[in-house]
C-alpha cells in the first residue's frame, strides 16, 4: 500500500513539475505543446516517442497520463486508443505517429509564428 501511494505521489510531482516548466518554456519561446495522452507500461506511447526524436528541437513534448485520478476525462475518453496525440491543445493523431501530419501541423505553426 504504501509504495502505490508513494508511486502516485511521485507521479503527481513529476506532471506538475514538468507543466510548470513546459508553460514557462513555451511561454518565453513561443515553441508548440505536443501532448502525449499516455499510462505507465505502454509500449505503443514508447515507440511513438522514440519516432518523435527527430522532430523534438521543433516542440514541447507534455505527457499526461491518462489513469491519475485528475485525468479522468482523458481515461474516459481515450483509454482504448492511446497514445494519443493533441498539438497546442487541439486532437493531431491517435495510435500511431503520422509523419505527413505531424510536419505539416508543425510548418504550420512555424510558419504562423514568423508572420507575426
Amino acid at each position: 500500500m504504501l509504495r502505490l501511494w508513494s508511486r502516485t505521489w511521485q507521479q503527481l510531482l513529476k506532471y506538475s513539475a514538468e507543466s510548470l516548466v513546459k508553460r514557462h518554456y513555451t511561454a518565453n519561446k513561443n515553441i508548440p505543446v505536443l501532448t502525449l495522452f499516455t499510462k505507465d507500461q505502454c509500449p505503443l506511447c514508447d515507440a511513438a516517442k522514440e519516432v518523435l526524436e527527430p522532430y523534438r528541437h521543433r516542440f514541447v513534448l507534455q505527457e499526461v497520463d491518462i489513469t491519475l485520478p485528475d485525468n479522468a476525462v482523458w481515461y474516459d475518453r481515450y483509454k482504448y486508443d492511446i497514445p494519443v496525440f493533441h498539438l497546442n491543445g487541439q486532437f493531431l493523431m491517435m495510435h500511431q505517429i503520422n509523419h505527413g501530419k505531424l510536419e505539416n501541423e508543425l510548418s504550420r505553426l512555424e510558419r504562423e509564428h514568423e508572420g507575426k
